[in-house]
């Protein structure tokens, strides 16, 4: 007899590993138009809609930047600590599990990566010469750095809301201690859940509705065109392109022409649009042009992550 659960934790793999990749692919592609605006983008490519790396870091074609690899870093760190030091973080214990993640970032930064926020900079250099695992309130911090990675932490916690928040929070506040990086992290990571959890489009709908009239510094209609580090212009131009485009290739063709910070802002809605596709249903245009070693360490990593999750409910109903 097959396993009955087997078809639900398929469904759920599939939209989680389209998630990962999704935002690897957001990243790949927009990353050849980062910094430029629509109307540069239009005179050098056209309408910009193929993985061919270049850009101001000229990367190889296939290649991501800090936005994937910094996930894979505190996917790392995550999987190390396994579920009782997430279950630690959950109940007001942060050590160990946040000087693992801390140690990861270094070692991130450490190995050169092609990119690297001045936010991230300062909070992995305070990490290394301060031990300090909360960056100090500031109001110059209010960049996207700390939302483009968390997509581990709502993997690992997609059975433990509370777990999800705190996790969430403290992996951010290791570089980003900004109000509108703690709502726009926590945010998105909501949209995440709901999902993988089997949200249509008309659903994402009214989270997004529901949450912009609960943080109207968010609202993005009309949609005024920024696509900048800052995390409210960010998270406006993921809201509407992923209001606006239902077809994945669609949302991340739109957003990455919007220029600016395009290899975040194509992350974050390839991330969103690819849990609600699924990895099966991902351009293999686009799949077949990342780097094979990006592909195994998503893959890898995601299975792990899942795993996780099931390991922290053990936990909190152990």
């Amino acid at each position: 007899m097959s396993d009955p659960h087997a078809p639900v934790f398929h469904a759920r793999f599939d939209k989680a590993l389209g998630a990962y990749l999704g935002l690897a692919i957001g990243d790949a592609l927009g990353a050849t138009v980062e910094f430029m605006r629509p109307r540069e983008i239009l005179l050098q490519h056209g309408t910009h809609r193929d993985i061919v790396g270049g850009g101001w870091l000229k990367l190889p074609r296939g290649q991501v930047t800090d936005d994937t690899t910094m996930s894979l870093a505190l996917g790392d760190a995550l999987l190390s600590c396994g579920a009782d030091g997430i279950a630690r973080l959950r109940d007001g214990q942060p050590d160990p599990l946040l000087r693992a993640i801390g140690d990861a970032y270094l070692a991130w930064w450490r190995a050169g990566p092609v990119d690297c926020g001045n936010t991230c900079r300062r909070g992995i250099l305070r990490f290394m010469h301060e031990g300090s695992l909360v960056a100090p309130e500031n109001e110059g911090d209010a960049g996207n750095g700390a939302a483009m990675r968390n997509l581990p932490a709502v993997l690992a916690t997609l059975s433990d809301l509370r777990a999800f928040e705190r996790l969430s929070l403290a992996q951010a506040r290791m570089t980003h201690h900004h109000r509108l990086s703690d709502a726009g992290t926590l945010g998105l990571g909501r949209l995440l859940r709901g999902l993988l959890a089997g949200d249509d489009q008309d659903r994402l709908k009214e989270r997004i509705a529901r949450w912009v009239n609960e943080e109207p510094v968010f609202r993005h209609t009309p949609y005024r065109g920024r696509a900048t580090a800052f995390v409210v212009d960010t998270v406006q131009t993921v809201l509407h392109h992923l209001g606006e485009h239902e077809d994945f290739e669609d949302a991340v063709v739109a957003t990455v022409n919007q220029g600016d910070d395009a290899d975040t802002t194509g992350a974050l809605v390839g991330m969103l649009a690819g849990a609600r596709c699924g990895a099966s249903r991902l351009p293999w245009r686009w799949l077949s042009r990342l780097q094979p070693a990006t592909v195994r360490a998503i893959t890898d990593q995601t299975s792990g992550l899942l795993a996780l999750a099931d390991q922290l409910a053990e936990v909190a109903h152990g």
